[in-house]
């Protein structure tokens, strides 16, 4: 029985009774703003002093404690049954260092002893075997003068002269063969390195590249590469289904003497449907949802992103919304890891997200329709379950603070959550763009800011190129050499074979 209760068996004066009443509820008021104060602190503290990892934590349970105990059962089980002596053992992995790469060039070094007789009886050593090992070593970026030559001919009843052409060049006349510049290049928006410290890396090697010449190579790069830039966002459009995600960048304000916040808006494929990886790099000057419509102005099909505002335009517009789960199991995770002794109910939802994918990692190697049927058979039960504990918990807890708005997060969009299960090429999530997107958190840490707008697209267009060789496999410094060997005879019909695709 509660305190209301009790009052009311008294008879007490209403006004009394009202005065508790009031008391009660600010008591309550209170203690919900405490609890939403103290997950924000939580946090704001796991966010700068903790690990990010959203893994469950040793102290959670087993993620299917049912399963577990099933799983022990059969294990005893099976250690009870007799294995024929018949049956070929399975060979046992064991752990130590792993053989090195095959492609590497290998340089042999002999040791031959130094006499060829016996120490002992002096007689002809004979060769029975050798004792082979390997190890990995490296040579830092060298520097070194390639020397064109072209002999002049002359014909003297003519009198005319001929030599060898000069082959077209990105930088007509530029001291920098295909090679630097690629080193540069990728050194700057790969490796995250400023241009300053490239000077370094060459001064060590008694070699000048003045900061204003490496600028001037990246500008000619830029612009040289834009149209392959171009040609892989049409050939993005063309796909069925697309991640989107958005960062912030810093740009110089040379008006004000200080920099102004851009983004970078970030558009990759999607990896189930099949096609080839891509990913392509929006440099914008706002996080104005209108960027995102011209980037994707005349495309039709299924867009995963957060629950940003700036996206709802294109939704109302016809494009089918896909949200993303990880960004729904962040809400639980942040409420169950910000309460001290954890959230049972935060800590059970997290446990049923989990069995979602558990499901999808079933099928890494499936076909569309294998996963398909999977989904259907065991994804949308969980999902009709999960929305069901949902709407109860819901129901109960208090508006406006965590568990609630955890709770709205998923329920609101609950029919985007769900497109993914209904088929069997869409993805799960949102990370393979936010993954695609992280390395420029650390870029952003070293060149700290661009230097202008159209420093920023030019930076877009090269990190889109450079992105999508990592994601296809492709080593990007020898792409961008070779690319920039062949791009000044290219032909404008056949620019797709210079892209950093599999064909």
């Amino acid at each position: 029985m509660d305190l209301l209760a009790e009052l009311a068996q008294l008879n007490p004066d209403p006004a009394l009774l009202d005065g508790v009443k009031m008391l009660i509820r600010e008591a309550q008021t209170k203690d919900l703003k405490i609890q939403k104060l103290t997950l924000e602190l939580a946090y704001l503290k796991r966010l700068s002093f903790g690990v990010k990892s959203e893994a469950f934590t040793a102290e959670q349970k087993s993620l299917f404690e049912d399963d577990t105990d099933q799983d022990l059962a059969a294990i005893a089980a099976e250690l009870e049954t007799p294995v024929p002596e018949t049956q070929p053992r399975t060979p046992r992995i064991r752990a130590g260092r792993q053989p090195l790469p095959e492609h590497l060039e290998r340089i042999e070094v002999r040791h031959e002893p130094e006499t060829c007789t016996c120490g002992q009886c002096q007689s002809k050593l004979v060769k029975i075997g050798e004792d082979i090992s390997e190890q990995l070593d490296i040579e830092p970026a060298k520097f070194f003068v390639i020397k064109h030559i072209r002999p002049q001919y002359a014909c003297r009843r003519c009198e005319t002269v001929t030599a060898a052409p000069v082959d077209p060049a990105v930088i007509d006349g530029g001291m920098a063969a295909p090679g630097l510049l690629a080193w540069v290049a990728t050194s700057k928006y790969l490796d995250h390195l400023p241009l300053y410290r490239l000077e370094q890396i060459a001064a060590r090697q008694q070699v000048t590249l003045a900061r204003s010449t490496l600028s001037e190579w990246i500008g000619r790069i830029g612009f040289a590469l834009q149209p392959l830039a171009d040609r892989l966002a049409e050939l993005l459009h063309q796909r069925p289904s697309l991640h989107a995600d958005e960062t912030p960048v810093q740009q110089l304000d040379p008006g004000k003497g200080k920099t102004k916040r851009a983004y970078l808006w970030a558009y990759r494929s999607n990896d189930l449907d099949g096609g080839p990886s891509m990913i392509v790099f929006d440099y914008q000057t706002s996080r104005s949802g209108k960027h995102a419509a011209a980037f994707l102005e005349g495309w039709c099909g299924t867009l995963m992103v957060d629950d940003y505002s700036g996206y709802k335009a294109l939704f109302a517009a016809g494009l089918a919304e896909q949200a993303c789960w990880a960004h729904a199991r962040r809400k639980f995770f942040d409420l169950d890891s910000g309460t001290p002794k954890g959230h049972p109910v935060a800590a059970e939802i997290l446990t049923r997200i989990a069995r979602l994918y558990v499901i999808e990692a079933q099928t890494r190697e499936s076909t569309r329709e294998e996963r398909k049927a999977l989904r259907k058979k065991e994804s949308i039960p969980e999902l009709q379950q999960l929305h069901e504990r949902l709407t109860e918990i819901r129901q109960k807890a208090a508006p406006g603070y965590g568990l609630a708005k955890a709770c709205d997060y998923l329920l609101r969009r609950l029919e985007s959550f769900v497109r993914y299960a209904e088929t069997g090429d869409l993805p799960i999530d949102n990370n393979p763009v936010e993954n695609a997107i992280r390395p420029i958190a650390l870029g952003k840490k070293n060149w700290l800011f661009a230097g202008s707008e159209r420093a920023g697209k030019r930076a877009a267009a090269i990190q889109s190129l450079l992105a999508t060789a990592k994601l296809n496999g492709i080593e990007p410094t020898a792409w961008l050499k070779s690319t920039l060997e062949k791009l000044p005879t290219c032909l404008n019909s056949r620019i797709d074979e210079l892209l950093p695709i599999k064909h």
